[in-house]
C-alpha cells in the first residue's frame, strides 16, 4: 500500500532510501496492529488500524516532508545569498586593501615631504631669528647713540639759553 502511495511522490533521495521509507512504513502499520492486539488482551477492549487510518498516516507524512523540505529549501538559499555576499565582501576587502596600500604609500611620500617642508621652515626661522638678534643689535647702538645725541643737544640747548642774554645785548648794540 506505501508503495503505491509513495511511488508517485517526490523524495529527495536514492531510489534504496525510498524503498527503505516504504518498507518503514509498513513495518509501522505492522507494529500498531501488533499493538492494537495487545491492547485487547490487556484491556480486553477493541482497536482497530483502518487502512483509513494508515493512508492518513501515509499523508500526514507527505505533508511534514513537504514542510520540513520547504524549510530545508529555505535555509539553503538563505546559506547560498549568505556565501554570495561574504564572497562579494571578500572581493570588495581585497579591493579596499590594494587601494588602502596605495593610499599608504601616498601617505607616505607627503609625509616625507612635509617634514622636508618643516626642516626648511625651522631652519629659515634659526636664520630669521638670527637676523633678528643681529637687527636688535644695531638697533641697540643707535639708539645708544640718539640717546647720547639727545644729552649733548640737551647740554647745547641749555649752554644756548645760558647764552642767550648776552647774544641780545650784542645784537641790541649792533642796530
Amino acid at each position: 500500500v506505501a508503495q503505491h502511495f509513495l511511488a508517485s511522490y517526490h523524495i529527495e533521495c536514492t531510489d534504496e532510501v525510498k524503498q527503505s521509507v516504504v518498507n518503514t512504513m509498513g513495518t509501522f502499520q505492522d507494529i500498531v496492529a501488533e499493538k492494537c492486539v495487545e491492547y485487547f488482551e490487556r484491556y480486553r477492549r477493541r482497536t482497530f488500524v483502518t487502512p483509513k487510518s494508515y493512508l492518513s498516516f501515509i499523508e500526514g507524512y507527505k505533508a511534514i516532508y513537504k514542510e520540513k523540505f520547504a524549510n530545508v529549501g529555505s535555509l539553503s538559499e538563505r546559506m547560498r545569498t549568505g556565501l554570495a555576499k561574504l564572497m562579494e565582501a571578500e572581493v570588495s576587502v581585497n579591493q579596499l586593501s590594494k587601494e588602502l596600500l596605495m593610499k599608504e604609500k601616498d601617505l607616505a611620500v607627503a609625509s616625507k615631504k612635509a617634514d622636508e617642508v618643516l626642516l626648511e621652515v625651522t631652519l629659515k626661522a634659526q636664520a630669521a631669528e638670527k637676523v633678528k638678534m643681529q637687527v636688535q643689535k644695531v638697533k641697540d647702538k643707535a639708539q645708544a647713540i640718539v640717546d647720547d645725541i639727545a644729552i649733548d643737544k640737551a647740554a647745547a640747548e641749555e649752554k644756548l639759553e645760558a647764552a642767550r642774554p648776552a647774544l641780545e645785548e650784542a645784537e641790541a648794540a649792533l642796530q
